[in-house]
């Protein structure tokens, strides 16, 4: 999955200076890590782990997420599923805690997958929520983001590839105590594909409630992946995202792929066809970040783009350019599949830093000059933040620059005798 960063908050067009101009030149930066971590296994948590505690109270709401409603930030979805019958469709909200003013009705639909049946996955757009009715009511709280403007400060999560391991839950902990305002998935949720019958869309409710502790307080922004299709022939299920486009309700389409600049030998190149086609169109519109999952690993490149190849003509190799996006692969969020441990060595010029290890990525916007970006290891269970890098904003810095210069044009001349 590839996304704009310019969608999401506008006019934040950024150019890596400081280590990435240095290295453009000489081309000594680039760093592979050769960090080997102690990992837990890649096998999915237990049911039976209080991960996936269903809430106490009969019929009570569970999954409970919020998702992005809008593009200014003054709407949010809220998720939640009734696990035995359809239960209020009411959501009760205000902005003070105990008093609830509004309330809104939402929609309601289930599905079967397989044998499976799921419970009544409910939607709703609202401000702020408690969910249910009496004894089984559940209450939850979130803050707003700013209102847009260049200088509002406002920092996101990335992650991808989650899944439900015990390294998944290390990502989901560890990200959560980084002071991330909303998330950015990159596709590939559950892993539910990787089960059979019945499992599937048991898997799907287990990471409701797993995800639930972060995604129930502050909105998660969604993309579909490879693992959301779940075609399955074998079982008699063969409409592709079924599970998905019930329980998730976004405004946003969006599709996952491999980075087109990504060095990891799993998956090299499945992103080319995707680069041939829009590549241009980033480096046009001066697009500020590509980020993708897909690869289990971590990866960020520099301000290089390609487009003048097109698979049988043109320079075949990448150059510096200033006006093309920075490509970070983070689909190491820790799901059952594993690590992607082999990248192409030497390591190509493309490419600033990499590493195979779980973590989550972290993108605080400070102005409308600086944001800082960071990537987490999960080092054993502690966060490590082990790539840091400050971009600084090059479309304010040349939009000031010709105002500078037109206003000095324009200036009357004076010639003095």
């Amino acid at each position: 999955m590839a996304v704009s960063f310019a969608k999401l908050v506008p006019l934040f067009q950024i150019m890596l200076y400081l280590t990435l101009l240095l290295s453009l030149n000489n081309g000594t930066a680039r760093i592979t890590s050769r960090f080997i971590r102690t990992e837990w296994p890649s096998a999915d948590i237990p049911l039976h782990n209080k991960v996936f505690d269903i809430p106490k109270g009969h019929n009570a709401p569970q999954q409970v997420r919020i998702t992005q409603g809008d593009y200014d930030g003054k709407a949010v979805i809220i998720s939640w599923v009734t696990p035995n019958e359809l239960g209020s469709n009411r959501v009760q909200y205000g902005k003070l805690e105990k008093k609830y003013d509004s309330s809104a009705e939402g929609t309601v639909t289930n599905y079967t997958f397989y044998k499976y049946k799921s419970g009544y996955i409910h939607h709703c757009l609202v401000d702020d929520l408690e969910i249910g009715d009496g004894d089984s009511s559940r209450e939850f709280w979130f803050q707003t983001p700013p209102k847009i403007h260049p200088d509002a400060p406002y920092t996101f999560g990335i992650i991808g590839d989650l899944g439900q391991t015990y390294n998944s839950l290390s990502t989901l902990k560890h990200y959560m105590q980084s002071g991330g305002q909303s998330v950015l998935f990159l596709g590939d949720l559950s892993y539910a594909d990787r089960y059979e019958y019945n499992d599937v869309g048991i898997r799907w409710d287990s990471w409701g409630r797993f995800i639930e502790q972060s995604a129930a307080y502050q909105p998660w922004i969604w993309s579909a992946g490879n693992h959301e299709i779940e075609f399955m022939p074998n079982m008699g299920e063969v409409i592709p995202f079924k599970s998905y486009l019930h329980r998730i309700a976004t405004p946003y389409t969006a599709s996952k792929s491999t980075n087109p600049l990504c060095s990891n030998v799993v998956h090299y190149m499945e992103g080319e066809s995707m680069r041939a086609v829009f590549e241009s169109w980033f480096v046009h519109s001066r697009v500020d970040f590509i980020f993708a999952g897909h690869v289990h690993a971590y990866e960020r490149s520099y301000r290089i783009s390609n487009i003048h190849y097109n698979f049988t003509s043109g320079d075949r190799y990448p150059v510096p350019d200033k006006s093309a996006p920075v490509y970070l692969t983070v689909g190491d969020g820790g799901n059952q599949e594993g690590l992607a441990g082999r990248f192409l060595d030497p390591q190509p010029n493309y490419s600033a830093f990499r590493e195979a290890s779980y973590g989550h990525s972290t993108l605080e916007i400070k102005n409308r000059t600086h944001a800082f970006y960071h990537w987490n290891r999960n080092d054993d269970g502690n966060k490590v933040t082990t790539d840091s890098v400050v971009f600084h904003n090059q479309y304010w810095s040349n939009n000031l620059r010709r105002r500078k210069l037109k206003k000095n044009h324009l200036k009357p001349r004076v010639e003095v005798r």
